[in-house]
């Protein structure tokens, strides 16, 4: 079934949006913990009981952003998405590029942690650059939803805030 152009979104594609924020949220808050726990690993030290369980979250709040990525992508394939707003075909392009390279990062970036834990430490020089283009991409996205919803007054924003009736 191919994907349908529809007015806004689903309550579950909106809740799959803000839970997976916020998650990432966390994670660039609380990241610095796994690094405290590698260092500690590798020279021998102890870890802050605080570190320990951050490192142990931020772990498993990584795997839970990998799959909660893939259920929200399969309802995107599946329920589609909306048209977009914008009539300037540069910033159009701009968005939808914008929208991709956010999921590309929740996908490689729980991946490169995995690795770096499975495979090779040295992956996670990789891994943690994600965090500033992550802050970044949220700086940009967060700009253009405050941008259509106070400038363009052309409901963007209110597509992620409010269920599309079916």
């Amino acid at each position: 079934m191919a994907p349908s152009i529809k007015p806004g979104y689903a309550s579950t594609q909106i809740g799959l949006h803000w839970l997976i924020a916020a998650l990432v949220v966390f994670q660039l808050v609380f990241g610095e913990s796994i690094v405290a726990a590698t260092e500690a690993a590798e020279e021998g030290g102890t870890l802050s009981a605080a570190d320990a369980v951050l490192a142990s979250a931020h772990y498993w709040v990584g795997i839970s952003i990998l799959m909660l990525v893939a259920v929200r992508l399969a309802m995107r394939l599946r329920l589609g998405a909306p048209a977009l707003l914008e009539p300037n075909p540069i910033l159009a392009l701009l968005a939808k590029l914008t929208h991709w390279a956010f999921y590309a990062l929740l996908v490689i970036v729980p991946v490169t942690g995995l690795l770096t834990v499975y495979v090779n430490p040295e992956i996670g020089e990789i891994h943690q650059l994600a965090k500033p283009v992550f802050i970044a991409l949220i700086g940009l996205h967060a700009a253009a939803a405050l941008f259509h919803q106070f400038v363009l007054r052309d409901g963007t924003l209110m597509r992620m805030l409010v269920p599309t009736k079916r």
